[in-house]
């Protein structure tokens, strides 16, 4: 693993949920892949890691509109990315607004066809919410997956930095106007970007401030070709009972959220 990656991480052993890995070689592990900024950073820091096989991508479809679900990127880039990545896409399909036993029923369809294939570890770019982050161990661990979390705990400030300086290159796709408003949706991820944020987002909108498209990089061995279409508004309902909602971190009784439609060129 490069030493910026080491320094970056200090120490934390990747945050693996558990120690075990095969015997007499690496874990095989799937990526869960949004296509956005940190599950890019998070594939580059896995892939410098020889504990960790790394190959496959599984990403949550809304089969309804073909588009990852919530960051509304249409499945044709999706495909895009993991084309240029070069590891095979599994994705859960998913309806227009899964409640939680959906999610959860097409979830553990995937991941058993993937531990039958033997997978073993799921990598997750998760960075400090631990309730989270404990819904995803506990759940996996009745399949006897284990989780990674290689980017976990680390300073976000740091993370950012970090895909700037990696190359990364990235635009918002949606934001959730709680936090930000139409002006900062269709922008690239840059200083500027950064520098204009308000006081209480989050650098790396780990609190869902916003999402995002990763188009070039490290991970990458091409640059995905795209055109920026509308930006358009869209509320949704929270649903209200807790186990009506595949999000587990679900509080609001309605979402607003902006999103830039893009094109594949």
């Amino acid at each position: 693993m490069s030493n910026n990656i080491l320094q970056a991480k200090g120490g934390n052993d990747l945050n693996a949920s558990a120690s075990g890995r095969r015997e007499g070689g690496a874990g095989r592990g799937y990526m869960n892949w949004s296509g956005g900024k940190d599950s890019s950073l998070c594939l580059h820091y896995i892939q410098q890691d020889d504990r960790y096989q790394v190959d496959c991508l599984l990403t949550s479809v809304n089969a309804a509109h073909d588009r990852i679900s919530m960051h509304g990127v249409r499945r044709s880039l999706l495909e895009a990315q993991a084309a240029s990545i070069g590891l095979p896409l599994q994705t859960i399909e998913l309806p227009e607004q899964p409640g939680m036993q959906e999610y959860e029923q097409a979830m553990v369809s995937k991941v058993t066809s993937l531990k039958n294939n033997g997978y073993s570890h799921a990598v997750f770019g998760d960075i400090f919410l631990e309730d989270l982050k404990r819904y995803r161990e506990e759940k996996l661990a009745t399949m006897d997956i284990q989780c990674v979390f290689p980017l976990w705990k680390i300073s976000t400030t740091q993370l950012m930095q970090e895909f700037l300086q990696f190359g990364f290159k990235a635009i918002i796709v949606c934001v959730n106007t709680k936090f930000l408003d139409k002006s900062f949706c269709g922008r690239l991820i840059d200083e500027s970007f950064v520098h204009d944020l308000p006081a209480n987002v989050d650098v790396c909108g780990e609190n869902g401030e916003y999402h995002s498209f990763v188009f070039d990089g490290p991970v990458f061995k091409y640059p995905i070709p795209f055109s920026k279409g509308e930006i358009v508004y869209r509320t949704y309902q929270a649903p209200k009972q807790a186990q009506d909602t595949c999000n587990p971190m679900n509080q609001a009784s309605e979402y607003g959220f902006y999103f830039c439609d893009l094109s594949p060129d």
